[in-house]
């Protein structure tokens, strides 16, 4: 008998029992299952997979559950739907079945990864209906595949039926799906599915052109979410009728809202449904650096609930720009990217393409990360995060305000604002606009950073909440939009912002990628208001985007004024023609005792996009004003450190991830820099005596002093990361 052969045998008896998971009464394997692991398999690689080796690697990651390729574009185990394109080197192997089983034994849960959207052409040959039509009547292609209606019976019955083969044949726990949400918003389907389903819904004919002013394409767009969402309920409901109520289709969503948004997945809907989420958010932009994968964490878990747990795939492979499936990404830039996704609150999940590598290096990045996550998990899970700021976003900001240029005018502002608050080393929380009421007495302030397209529902919540004392901070467009991207007459939150709308597109002007010769203009005598503290020896600061007058309320205060553009080039005309105007480029008032603090100025979009340390500095001064000061955390030393602060019954955790390295805003990250010390103090809720301290990282305990309700301890150094608990 051949070593294939052995294996073969070896797993097939195991192959159509049900899953024996370790016993944990009453707790279901999505609400325990932390670690998660990933071989994804190539056409090539039933012809060499070697299971052997992938259990033992299982083991030295401690993974507690594995995502296997079953169906979808490609079968790796012999359906019994014709169509069904098996592997090409299947030779009738049972592949995704000998790995669904070689897991079960190891007491792993099983998720059946599919990707349902395209196939091959001798499915679109046999069933022409079933496929997505451009307005000449072509199909849609992706490479040599066509792309799947969603309004098509594949999706009504054709997928479920694969579900439910799967379910009989190896009983996975639950089922993954790359790209279930079909076509994306930059593509209209003309089918006749689609032309029938819609005018029955809807009353009209699909939409001929992207028109975000017209009713009917925003019809369009509702309807589409609408389906998304029919179409997660039906697969769930499949899998759950075939495999119990534990069976679930959870898909695959994305950490970006921009992405979500294109492929017409609502995250809070989504999230509303779900009991474990799993995201494909594989490597950092540039611009966003290793910090966007806390930032989806928190997102994230804002939407879900932080009792639910979320994976998220971690390539182990050069993601990214450039990509290369086969070749190993750098071990600190894949590390780096696992630890701020984990202090976010995100379960790893590593994730290799293809069976079998020249490139071994990728085989060592994952075990030492997994294995201190499996020691500390009880710090991991199961926790409240602490924050004084929240970041209020909305999808259909992105949607209706952001349109074809939400990553210009809504994630430039939100990433700025961010940014500055990363650097400030100031906790703080996304918020979805629909939460604010919920989450309002976790904050001391919070923040929009041009949230536009506002309902009068969402506007209220934030008048209630600068009501009962807290601080606000706004920036540009925010709420001179509803919630469909229709302009009103005015700041809904002119009130509080003490200044009003100069025009209906106010926010879309001058929000351009060029950067102005601008400037503004700070007082030349007397006391300067705290917002402009670190400025004593300047009158100027750069700006470099573009303002217009605004009418302001009497009792505002106005620190800065805009410089209109002059000339760079030539030197010997770069001299200030208007040097002086009354346009205001930040407003403060207060209300009783909250403070409320509105930016005209797109001060948070120019952070995001040109990281001027004065519009950081500028921006966190305006927080800390707000705010009164009620920050519960501060941390102090050298360098760029992100700060995670959590609480667990009768004790705090606080991550501290050093983003101080050669590579922090150009991946791949290639060596890691320590830095400190770093002086931490910390506010102590009620049920935390402060009695110790102890580091999770170097392993040691800190000296810790308390004092009028404050933490002290000091942290010598850190590498990558440290986790302080103090009890």
């Amino acid at each position: 008998m051949t070593r294939r052969n052995f294996v073969q045998s070896t797993v097939a008896g195991a192959a159509a029992a049900a899953p024996q998971l370790p016993a944990q009464p009453g707790v279901p394997w999505y609400r325990r299952v932390c670690r998660w692991g990933q071989t994804n398999i190539t056409e090539s690689d039933p012809d060499h997979y070697d299971i052997p080796f992938w259990r033992d690697y299982w083991k030295r990651t401690r993974i507690q559950g594995v995502i296997v390729n079953a169906g979808g574009i490609v079968a790796y185990y012999p359906s019994k739907f014709p169509l069904h394109h098996r592997a090409e080197f299947l030779n009738g192997r049972d592949l995704y079945g000998e790995l669904a089983a070689a897991a079960h034994q190891d007491a792993l849960a099983v998720l059946a990864r599919m990707d349902c959207n395209r196939t091959a052409g001798d499915f679109y040959q046999a069933h022409p209906d079933w496929f997505a039509r451009q307005a000449s009547g072509e199909p849609h292609r992706a490479e040599d595949k066509y792309v799947t209606c969603v309004n098509s019976p594949y999706y009504d019955e054709y997928i479920p039926g694969v579900l439910r083969e799967i379910v009989e044949r190896s009983h996975p726990e639950g089922f993954a799906d790359n790209s279930w949400s079909g076509l994306g918003r930059d593509s209209i389907c003309y089918c006749d599915n689609c032309a029938r389903k819609f005018r029955a819904a809807e009353g009209k004919p699909i939409p001929t052109r992207k028109d975000w002013n017209d009713a009917g394409y925003r019809q369009w767009i509702q309807w589409n979410y609408r389906r998304r969402l029919e179409i997660l309920d039906l697969f769930n409901r499949t899998t759950k009728d075939a495999g119990g109520p534990n069976c679930l289709y959870i898909g695959m969503n994305s950490g970006s809202v921009t992405s979500q948004s294109r492929s017409f997945r609502d995250l809070a809907a989504i999230s509303r449904r779900a009991e474990f989420m799993l995201l494909d958010h594989q490597a950092r932009a540039d611009e966003s650096g290793f910090q966007q994968n806390g930032d989806t964490g928190k997102l994230v878990h804002g939407l879900l609930g932080w009792d639910k747990l979320v994976a998220e795939s971690m390539a182990l492979y050069q993601a990214g720009r450039p990509t290369f499936r086969l070749a190993a990404k750098p071990p600190d830039e894949a590390r780096m990217w696992m630890i701020e996704g984990i202090a976010g609150g995100i379960q790893p999940w590593w994730h290799h393409i293809g069976a079998w590598h020249e490139d071994r290096r990728a085989y060592r990045t994952a075990e030492p990360v997994f294995r201190w996550h499996e020691e500390h998990e009880q710090y991991l899970v199961n926790r409240q995060p602490v924050a004084a700021f929240g970041v209020v976003w909305s999808q259909r900001n992105t949607d209706y305000y952001g349109r074809d240029e939400s990553a210009e005018l809504v994630d430039a502002p939100y990433r700025g604002v961010t940014e500055a608050l990363l650097r400030a080393r100031l906790p703080y929380l996304p918020v979805h606009a629909d939460h604010i009421e919920r989450d309002a007495g976790r904050f001391s302030a919070l923040v929009l950073p041009s949230v536009a397209a506002l309902s009068d529902a969402q506007c209220a919540a934030v008048k209630r909440f600068v009501a009962a004392g807290g601080g606000l901070v706004a920036t540009g467009a925010t709420s001179l939009y509803d919630e469909w991207g229709d302009p009103r007459p005015d700041f809904a939150l002119a009130d509080l912002f003490g200044a009003h709308a100069p025009s209906p597109d106010f926010g879309r002007k001058g929000a351009t990628r060029a950067t102005a010769h601008t400037y503004f203009r700070l007082p030349g005598s007397g006391a300067r208001h705290p917002v402009l503290l670190g400025f004593e020896e300047t009158d100027i600061l750069p700006f470099g985007g573009a303002l217009e007058a605004m009418r302001t309320d009497p009792g505002v205060t106005i620190p800065l004024t805009f410089i209109p553009a002059f000339p760079i080039y030539p030197p010997e005309t770069s001299w200030m023609r208007v040097p002086k105007t009354d346009i205001p480029g930040l407003v403060l008032s207060t209300h009783g005792n909250a403070r409320v603090a509105y930016l005209p100025a797109d001060i948070d979009r120019r952070f995001g996009r040109d990281n001027l340390p004065d519009h950081g500095k500028l921006l966190a001064n305006i927080f800390r004003w707000v705010s009164g000061d009620r920050i519960p955390l501060d941390v102090r030393g050298p360098g760029l450190i992100d700060c995670h602060l959590y609480r667990q019954p009768g004790r705090l955790i606080l991550h501290l991830v050093n983003l101080t390295n050669e590579g922090a805003w150009r991946a791949p990250l290639d060596e890691l820099i320590a830095v400190g010390p770093l002086e931490v103090r910390v506010k102590l809720p009620d049920d935390v005596k402060g009695r110790g301290a102890q580091f999770l990282v170097s392993k040691s305990k800190p000296a810790l002093a308390v004092r009028q309700g404050w933490a002290t301890l000091e942290v010598k150094s850190v590498l990558d990361h440290e986790v302080v608990v103090i009890s």
